[in-house]
């Protein structure tokens, strides 16, 4: 979840406790909040970034505390806002364009997020060879910063992301028209990327199955995507929805993007990080119990609750160890009276 409060791309306090927390409050995984490849590619002033050395020392100021703190693993997700950049910090007016010191946007055709926002350039192929070229350079210093998992942020309509739905791609080249030809720029920066990654360190990619809009992306286009990025070398699929257009009709409810998940990790034949309206403890046994996703990802979840899985490690019987720190919580139980 991003949270808006780097320094010109740098995380901060804010970001090591946020993140730090999660792993101090059991989290397998903590997937760090989308970061932008370059200066220009971020969504707003605030967002982290991964491009200079600067970046680089503060990244791994968290990633060391993670390691040091608890056992869990650390992934960096990283993007280019493309057409959605630009705009102003989520609690100023989501996805609205800055009222002064905008910064040129691209996208893989030239058509506005709003009718009012910023018209972005089609990209031509220079751009498309620089961005590629960011995103490989931000990868290997992922590497350097020490994070254990690499994620491609290819969803939501970000640049990556606008080559893929046919409402954001309407290029009569050979990066338009089929689902084949709309595929071939993602699956170029992800090859580029995986060449660099270290091939013991997983990869993923997240990607909308649907923009949940008329004319969009059709979701066996979306299958046959997730089983090119299996034939690639992706590890696994974070399965998200929609956020393409502004106009979208999602379909919101209990578990409502669990089916895509299932369906891509059974047709696709990869494994699935599923995402969405996941609240409860039984929502998420339920899910890997009925083989609908190898993991489920909680984001509100777990910024209501950074102790969501230590919580839900108690309420199903299980002893989940505690930090040295808090070795005087044990035994301890909400509505306690213990005073030792």
């Amino acid at each position: 979840m991003c949270q808006y409060s780097a320094d010109d791309g740098t995380p901060g306090d804010w970001h090591l406790v946020n993140l730090g927390s999660r792993a101090v409050g059991g989290a397998a995984l903590v997937i760090a909040e989308m970061t932008d490849v370059s200066r220009e590619g971020r969504i707003t002033r605030g967002c982290t970034g991964m491009y200079t050395a600067e970046h680089v020392a503060a990244w791994k100021r968290i990633v060391d505390f993670v390691h040091a703190a608890s056992p869990a693993r650390i992934a960096l997700q990283l993007a280019h806002a493309g057409r959605k950049g630009s705009t102003r910090r989520l609690w100023e007016g989501a996805d609205e364009p800055l009222a002064e010191g905008n910064w040129p946007l691209i996208s893989a055709s030239a058509i506005p997020y709003h009718p009012h926002s910023q018209v972005p350039k089609a990209m031509d192929r220079e751009d498309m060879s620089r961005v590629r070229e960011q995103f490989v350079s931000a990868a290997r210093m992922a590497e350097q910063a020490g994070f254990d998992m690499l994620e491609l942020h290819m969803a939501h309509g970000y640049l990556l992301a606008s080559f893929i739905s046919p409402l954001t791609n309407v290029r009569t080249d050979d990066y338009g028209g089929s689902a084949a030809n709309r595929a071939r720029y993602p699956l170029e920066v992800f090859d580029a990327v995986r060449s660099v990654w270290p091939s013991a360190r997983p990869m993923s990619v997240k990607i909308s199955a649907t923009d949940w809009a008329e004319g969009g992306l059709d979701f066996d286009e979306a299958v046959g995507f997730a089983r090119a990025l299996r034939e690639h070398g992706c590890d696994i699929v974070t399965v998200s929805t929609g956020q393409t257009v502004p106009d979208q009709k999602p379909e919101y409810g209990r578990l409502y993007q669990t089916p895509f998940s299932d369906r891509i990790r059974c047709d696709a034949e990869i494994p699935t990080m599923t995402v969405g309206g996941i609240a409860s403890y039984d929502d998420v046994n339920s899910i890997l119990a009925a083989g609908r996703a190898d993991l489920c990802v909680l984001a509100r979840g777990h910024l209501y609750d950074p102790y969501w899985t230590r919580h839900a490690a108690y309420e199903q019987g299980w002893d989940l160890p505690w930090p040295d720190q808090y070795a005087s919580v044990k035994g301890f139980t909400r509505g306690s009276t213990r005073k030792d």
